[in-house]
Order: structure tokens, then C-alpha cells, then sequence
């Protein structure tokens, strides 16, 4: 019985080393994959790089921005931050300065939006964000607004965001219901409206055997005094002026 003891005590204490041994073996493997990340701002793009790769890491400007009291080239400022531990082949992600700005920023206000884009561009600047709204009294696809402004100094990045027309919104309506009304009264409001009468079809009617003699017959033609049965686009839905209205009449 001793013996079994003795046993089965010897093996839980190897279980317990094998154990401890594991867990150290991966805490190592775990924290050798890590490094701290250094300090880059100051530095210039390439020296910055090669220090990253040094680490184990990969280097990627993001941004650019004016500074007039940071060399242009030079790195403004960084992420992850200097000491943070992180995994081999992490990305550090950095702003680079561009010096003074000594680029005017144009007025672009007339301009269309590929007039714009290629005046910025030209100048060595950016287009930022270009948003689009409904202007009654800017004509379709020219800039009305622009950030920063015309000549505007001292700021922080070589973009500039714009504000398009989209020209005059569109006059929209609820579409009517039509059905039961004869087609001739339901033209004339559509005509009223502003829209437009579409296709046209007789419902199709189901004939029994006693009806197959006028079969050969010629199917009528819709007219004004026919009945609307369905119509397209469904009664409620908002429809913009000039749509084309269907209908499907008996």
C-alpha cells in the first residue's frame, strides 16, 4: 500500500513540474514575441523606419499636417506611444510635419466638383470631405461652400472639404388612390400633377366552357370609361414629379 502511494505522490509531483515548466515555457515564448516601442517623434521618415524595423516593426504615415515649429519631414507625433509593449510586426502609425504652409488655398466657390478636385490637386493639396445637399439656387455640381476658406493661413492640414449642389430638390408627391375611378378622371389628375399615364392593361377574365364560341372574339380596348382595378406604384407611396403611373383596368 506504501508502495502505491509513494506511486501515485511521485507522479502528481512530476504532473506538477511538467506544469509549471509548460506555463513558464509559454510566459517566455509570449513576452519574447514583445517589444517596447520606441521613441520616433523628432526623427526624420526614414530614420524613424529604420528604428521601427530594428524593432521588429512596420512605420506608416498616416498624416500630414502644417507646423510652424516643427521642421518639415520631421515626426509630430506617434502611436502606439514610446515604452508600450506590443508584438513584433506591429504598425506604428505617425504624423509627419510639412513645415510652414506656403500653399494659398484657392476659392473654388463656382467651380464643379472636377474643376475643384483638379485646382486642389494642382496645388499639391488634398480633397477631404466632399458633401452633397439640395441648393435651389446653386446650379447642380457646383461647389457652393468650402473648409478652410479662400486664402485662409495658418492651418493644420493640406485638405479641404466641400460642400457640392445636388441642384433644386426634386417636387415629390403621395401617390392617390385611383381605384374604382373611371381611367379618363385619373389621366386628367395625373396630367394635373404633373405625371404621366403609363401602361395600360385589361384584367384578364376567366371564361368557362360556355363562353369558348367568343373566344376568337377581339379582346377589348381599355378607354376612358374603364374601371381601374390595380395601379403602380401603390396608393400611399411618395412618388416624385414626372413619374409614370400603370394601371390594370376591366
Amino acid at each position: 500500500m506504501r508502495r502505491f502511494f509513494r506511486i501515485v505522490l511521485l507522479t502528481l509531483v512530476l504532473a506538477t513540474v511538467a506544469l509549471i515548466s509548460a506555463l513558464t515555457a509559454m510566459q517566455f515564448a509570449i513576452h519574447g514575441r514583445e517589444v517596447a516601442i520606441p521613441k520616433v517623434i523628432g526623427m526624420t521618415s526614414s530614420e524613424a523606419e529604420r528604428i521601427a524595423i530594428a524593432s521588429g516593426l512596420q512605420l506608416a504615415i498616416e498624416r500630414q499636417f502644417y507646423s510652424p515649429d516643427i521642421p518639415e519631414g520631421k515626426i509630430m507625433s506617434q502611436m502606439p506611444l514610446p515604452n508600450t509593449k506590443v508584438r513584433r510586426g506591429w504598425t506604428l502609425r505617425v504624423a509627419q510635419s510639412l513645415g510652414p504652409q506656403r500653399v494659398a488655398i484657392p476659392d473654388l466657390s463656382n467651380e464643379s466638383e472636377r474643376a475643384a478636385e483638379l485646382n486642389v490637386r494642382r496645388r499639391g493639396l488634398e480633397i477631404g470631405f466632399v458633401a452633397q445637399v439640395s441648393l435651389p439656387d446653386v446650379p447642380s455640381d457646383q461647389v457652393a461652400s468650402q473648409s478652410p476658406p479662400a486664402n485662409a493661413s495658418g492651418i493644420s492640414a493640406p485638405k479641404i472639404d466641400l460642400l457640392v449642389s445636388a441642384g433644386p430638390e426634386s417636387a415629390s408627391f403621395v401617390m392617390p388612390n385611383l381605384t374604382g375611378q373611371p381611367l379618363g378622371s385619373a389621366t386628367l389628375t395625373l396630367q394635373d400633377a404633373g405625371m404621366h399615364v403609363g401602361k395600360v392593361s385589361m384584367v384578364a377574365v376567366a371564361t368557362t366552357a360556355a363562353d369558348s364560341q367568343a373566344a376568337s372574339a377581339p379582346a377589348p380596348e381599355p378607354n376612358a370609361a374603364s374601371m381601374i382595378v390595380t395601379q403602380i406604384p401603390a396608393p400611399g407611396q411618395k412618388i416624385a414629379a414626372g413619374s409614370t403611373v400603370n394601371f390594370e383596368v376591366r
